[in-house]
């Protein structure tokens, strides 16, 4: 019996080290806070990896795609709940992730006997404002982390994914173009994908562009947009690179 508390852990600790491996290499997703409006973007092979959920709410995410499905189906049907026993204004990303999502991905993880959700993911809800942009890191054991606009990165790797997030909200300072935006965020996904966050320096502009631009041919960039501003309750519209002159 006093073993049982340390094969429990034990168990845990593979069950952690089991999913990473799955994920490792996987393509990683971002979202970031701007004037206008949140942009999410993602680069994929076939697999879609950036979804809008409600009217002001999106999500980008990384991982097996039916896992990613499922948490994504769980996030709509409690933000249609909450918006037909509340108002559609009421759907609240933080409700949304700290009564619902999180706890059933714990569950799933903590439940030896069953297969854990191999996901990462990045959730955004837009604000009336950038500074009430809201932006949740949610992991697979049901860990999560919320900011208030800025930029967050969703990759496989914690140290990788640390160091990338960091570079991006320094290179990202002073940029509200779309464009721009764009262009920094799939140099931080070349850079991600290359293993460059933890070599002793990045490469410069210039590599790190033409690095880009080489590595998606072939591949699928999902951009989507949630506009401040505009008439109709449904603020998510998806872009395409030529669309944004890139």
């Amino acid at each position: 019996m006093t073993e049982e508390p340390y094969r429990w852990l034990e168990a845990m600790g593979n069950r952690r080290e089991y999913v990473r491996e799955q994920l490792k290499g996987g393509s990683p997703v971002f979202g970031v806070s701007l004037p206008d409006g949140i942009l999410l973007l993602g680069v994929g092979s076939g697999q879609s990896k950036v979804f809008e959920l409600f009217d002001r709410h999106a999500l980008a995410g990384l991982g097996h795609p039916a896992d990613i499905e499922k948490v994504r189906q769980a996030a709509i049907d409690a933000a249609h709940l909450e918006a037909f026993t509340r108002a559609a204004e009421d759907v609240s990303l933080r409700r949304l992730v700290s009564f619902g999502l999180s706890p059933q991905l714990k569950a799933q993880f903590d439940q030896i006997f069953s297969a854990p959700f191999l996901v990462e993911l990045l959730l955004a809800e837009l604000g009336t404002e950038p500074g009430k942009d809201v932006l949740f890191r949610l992991h697979f054991d049901g860990a999560f982390q919320v900011q208030c606009g800025g930029a967050v990165m969703a990759a496989s790797q914690p140290e990788a994914e640390s160091a990338g997030q960091s570079w991006l909200n320094e290179a990202l300072r002073g940029k509200t173009g779309r464009a721009e935006v764009a262009d920094l965020l799939l140099q931080a996904w070349w850079c991600q994908t290359q293993n460059k966050w933890l070599a002793e320096s990045v490469p410069p502009a210039e590599q790190r562009q033409a690095g880009w631009r080489e590595a998606v041919r072939g591949k699928t960039v999902e951009i989507g947009w949630l506009a401040r501003e505009g008439v109709r309750p449904a603020r998510y519209e998806a872009l395409t690179l030529p669309g944004l002159g890139l």
